[in-house]
């Protein structure tokens, strides 16, 4: 999914239809995920479940959101061209098993066949959280990270929507909103005539591995003459492709160690803040409130990001959302300014995951599994954060929840850090000489943001 033929750059990827067909998808999806939740009381009663056994209905949904991520990368990504899935296929499919399995869950008699149904689910959740970021971040050029904040900043919609509608309808009516989900689901289907089907190239046929630009960089550092000889020839080469992999290598586990702490600061604020702001002497309602308003910030972050979007580089975003992350946390620990500390988090926190996607596909333009990699860790971040912060909670106390936090922030900021120096092109790749080496298609277009 990562680049598409230079004669096709005429035709859109998307119609406009199309384009608010995945909007309300996101917002599908967002509310999905929020919708478990909110009726756990409902499932506790219905089938007389523990607590902790009730949550699991959102652990399986995610567990089916990796699995969604990965299974259909692997489908769209596979070697031989004849056994490709295009784009419609992947959203199509993707819709139809988010359908089924809300509709499954709706309907299934006993709790094991509930979870398989939410997993069920959670695998069109990830085929469509994969298959609509990944397109975004390549099908509008320049605007692409606009356009991926826009659609993201729909999710944020979606899980503002999905809670507030049990909280209208009762939780003991989940199984109509379930009903209702999977039925609003199915005419997305109709809308996939508007987005162009054919399934882009495999990069360079070499591979996961193929060099991307900071792979690049370090073969021109190495030298790009070829010997007199071909066995000089071919070791230089070999070196080439051994630095190239070592740097690419390192590139794709920094984006996935800031989109696994990321996206574990922001499960994090969101679990943890209520308890925060009333350990510090404020009140129930109060501490909701101020949590509403965090993930009400996250949504209209990404909404207000777009037009800087527009006319800055993705990795500038980044790293001032970063800073600004980590002071608003530091800011936090104060009791008097944390609530709205807090709303700055969401807000600064906003954009992170949008921006980051058509940064990636730039400085790795060739890791084809790259973006899957991404969005699958930031998934399992989301549901290590409960785990890992509350047994750090239970070391230092719970007024050190914005402390915590703050550290872990400040580990996103450094790794962007030197992810703008890793990726950033060297003057020796510039000045290379053409009968040397030349640019790779995708370096040719110039950068997406």
């Amino acid at each position: 999914m990562r680049s598409l033929p230079a004669s096709d750059d005429r035709t859109p990827l998307f119609s406009r239809a199309a384009v608010v067909a995945s909007c309300v998808g996101f917002i599908l999806i967002g509310a999905l995920q929020a919708l478990y939740g909110p009726a756990i009381p409902a499932f506790r009663d219905e089938f007389g479940l523990t607590p902790s056994t009730a949550g699991l209905g959102l652990s399986a949904h995610f567990v089916g959101g990796v699995a969604g991520v990965l299974v259909f990368d692997r489908l769209f990504g596979r070697a031989d061209a004849a056994g490709r899935i295009g784009n419609r296929k992947l959203l199509g499919g993707s819709y139809l098993l988010m359908a089924v399995g809300a509709a499954g869950f709706a309907l299934a008699p006993a709790w094991p066949a509930a979870l398989a149904m939410a997993l069920v689910a959670g695998l069109g959740f990830g085929g469509i959280d994969y298959g609509l970021n990944q397109l975004f971040a390549v099908g509008f050029g320049r605007r692409s990270t606009a356009m991926l904040n826009v659609l993201n900043a729909h999710f944020g919609i979606g899980a503002i929507l999905g809670p507030a509608l049990i909280g209208l309808v009762g939780a003991d009516r989940y199984t109509a909103v379930f009903l209702g989900f999977a039925a609003l689901t199915l005419p997305l289907l109709l809308c996939l005539a508007g987005v162009r089907d054919e399934a882009p190239p495999r990069a360079a046929d070499g591979g996961d591995g193929a060099d991307g630009r900071a792979g690049g960089d370090d073969a021109a550092r190495d030298g790009g003459g070829g010997g007199d000889d071909a066995d000089g020839g071919d070791e230089a080469e070999a070196r080439r492709a051994r630095a190239r992999s070592r740097s690419l290598a390192t590139v794709l586990g920094a984006f996935v160690l800031l989109y696994v702490l990321h996206v574990g600061i922001e499960a994090g604020v969101g679990g943890w803040e209520p308890t925060h702001l009333e350990t510090v002497g404020y009140g129930a309602t109060a501490a909701a409130s101020a949590t509403s308003v965090y993930w009400l910030m996250m949504t209209v972050g990404r909404f207000l990001v777009v037009p800087l979007a527009l006319r800055w580089p993705a990795r500038s975003i980044i790293v001032v959302s970063c800073a600004g992350m980590t002071g608003c946390l530091l800011l936090a620990a104060v009791p008097a300014s944390a609530p709205y500390a807090y709303a700055g988090v969401g807000l600064f926190i906003a954009p992170i995951f949008p921006t980051g996607l058509p940064w990636l596909n730039d400085a790795a333009p060739r890791a084809r599994r790259a973006g899957a990699l991404v969005i699958a860790a930031s998934m399992v971040g989301g549901v290590a954060a409960g785990p890992a912060l509350g047994k750090a909670i239970e070391l230092s106390g719970i007024r050190a929840v914005p402390l915590i936090l703050a550290a872990v922030s400040a580990v996103c900021l450094a790794t962007t850090v030197w992810l703008i120096r890793a990726t950033a092109t060297r003057p020796a790749a510039a000045t290379r000489p053409a009968a040397t080496a030349g640019p790779s298609p995708a370096e040719a277009r110039g950068p997406r943001v």
